[in-house]
């Protein structure tokens, strides 16, 4: 869906393109020359430039440039004058006429990509969250003191992680939601590295704004705490229709943002860290899947000081009721988490190969698989050139086999044609570059074993 002032850009070019082509008296349009670029600078004005518009921006100046023509110096005089002459293709009136239809033909075909490209790209709003509670937001930078930074040469880096926490909060209609970036400008070119594009395409991702305020007064109560992990080059923010979904539920969720696994982190100070590309290289990944699992212990920490000592969220983090949600990278490294932190009662392990300790040792807690089958995963490699066969069998060999030494409750949920970005906002980020290998949605496949 369009911003309004986009709208009204739109609408101003195809009444002023339409008036070039029918208004038989030339000069009738000057007074109307103005129209398309006063359109074009109140929505600059109002909404900020965005390069799908670029069409529309062209477009506006071009009309402008046509009708200031028109007025100043009418061509061929009259409309009489036009309809006495010859109508032969070799006469001056006959080449006047297919010169009007070439150009007709040209603006009909730019204001056809300015109307899709924004529709195709838009400055997309969220789905507003269904729960019954507004949401508020606060932004951590935590550091561990205890902990060398393994990721760098120098060795008296430490640890940093930057954490933003979503939780109910009291409503406040008025007040300004937060942006789905900060820092966009900084980050886009690294998520644009994820998705496969350059990092412009995503520009008009420093309009999108979420549904949550930030720092609103948390509402009373004590709420259960979700720990929530990006895949590999994600973001923190890379799951926010999910995250403010639970919020809105009554939840409290942790995003985390993980130096060098993330596509990019940024620090207060202004400091960036980088993915880091060694992460490519599956032995270098999978021996540094503990390292970022202690990074939810870190933060698990943190958060009794926070319910503790913060007055903004004192009292309000049921950590007794802790749990864990990843997505890919970030399911892998949760699983080891729930492997290795007994604080958490329930995880919820997204599209991920599951560690070889994880396999070993098993899982206590109940446990949700949400991924697709084989065959989602080989239509999909076909499109991307992801999910080589050899990970497509350790992806549900792992998985499964982890389901299935459950001691408890567990679920593993399969659906067919759901691609590995549609678990998260990556549908929202870039509709036209993630079209999915199949039409239909089959019925969602669940297993379930109860204790």
């Amino acid at each position: 869906m369009m911003r309004a002032f986009e709208v009204v850009l739109l609408v101003a070019d195809a009444v002023m393109l339409a008036l070039l082509m029918i208004s038989p008296q030339r000069s009738r349009c000057g007074h109307l020359a103005l129209v398309p670029i006063a359109a074009a600078i109140v929505q600059l004005l109002m909404e900020g430039a965005r390069w799908q518009l670029v069409p529309a921006y062209a477009l506006g100046v071009v009309l402008f440039a046509a009708l200031l023509v028109r007025a100043v110096r009418p061509a061929g005089g009259t409309g009489s004058k036009d309809a006495a002459e010859p109508v032969g293709a070799g006469s001056a009136g006959g080449r006047r006429r297919v010169r009007r239809v070439v150009v007709a033909g040209l603006g009909l075909v730019v204001m056809g990509g300015a109307v899709a490209v924004p529709l195709a790209v838009p400055v997309f709003r969220f789905p507003e969250p269904t729960g019954p509670f507004a949401i508020g937001t606060l932004t951590y930078h935590w550091v561990d003191e205890a902990r060398a930074e393994i990721f760098t040469a120098d060795p008296g880096d430490r640890r940093e992680l930057m954490a933003q926490i979503r939780y109910p909060a009291e409503a406040d209609p008025s007040a300004p939601r937060t942006p789905y970036l900060e820092n966009a400008e900084a980050v886009t070119p690294a998520l644009g590295r994820v998705l496969q594009v350059p990092g412009f395409v995503l520009g008009h991702l420093r309009y999108v704004t979420t549904n949550a305020v930030r720092s609103a007064p948390a509402l009373p109560g004590r709420y259960p705490v979700l720990v929530f992990l990006a895949g590999r080059m994600g973001l923190r923010q890379v799951n926010t229709f999910q995250i403010e979904e639970l919020a809105s539920r009554g939840y409290v969720i942790v995003a985390l943002d993980q130096p060098y696994a993330a596509a990019r982190v940024i620090f207060p100070d202004g400091r960036a860290s980088d993915y880091d590309p060694r992460m490519n290289n599956r032995a270098f990944k999978v021996a540094h899947i503990p390292h970022l699992a202690r990074d939810v212990t870190f933060a698990l920490n943190r958060l009794v000081d926070i319910d503790r000592n913060d007055s903004r969220l004192q009292g309000r983090l049921d950590l007794g009721l802790a749990g864990l949600f990843g997505h890919s990278l970030g399911g892998v490294v949760g699983a080891q988490a729930c492997m290795m932190e007994p604080r958490l009662r329930a995880c919820l392990l997204e599209d991920a190969f599951m560690p070889d300790e994880v396999v070993r040792t098993g899982l206590r807690q109940p446990t949700m698989w949400i991924t697709r089958d084989a065959a989602t995963m080989r239509l999909e490699r076909h499109r991307a050139g992801d999910w080589p066969e050899t990970e497509i069998e350790e992806h549900h060999r792992t998985m499964r086999a982890v389901f299935e030494t459950l001691p408890g409750e567990g679920h593993f949920v399969q659906v067919p044609g759901m691609l590995h970005l549609d678990m998260t906002d990556g549908p929202l980020l870039a509709p036209p570059l993630l079209d999915r290998p199949s039409d239909q949605f089959p019925e969602v496949l669940l297993e379930s074993t109860r204790k």
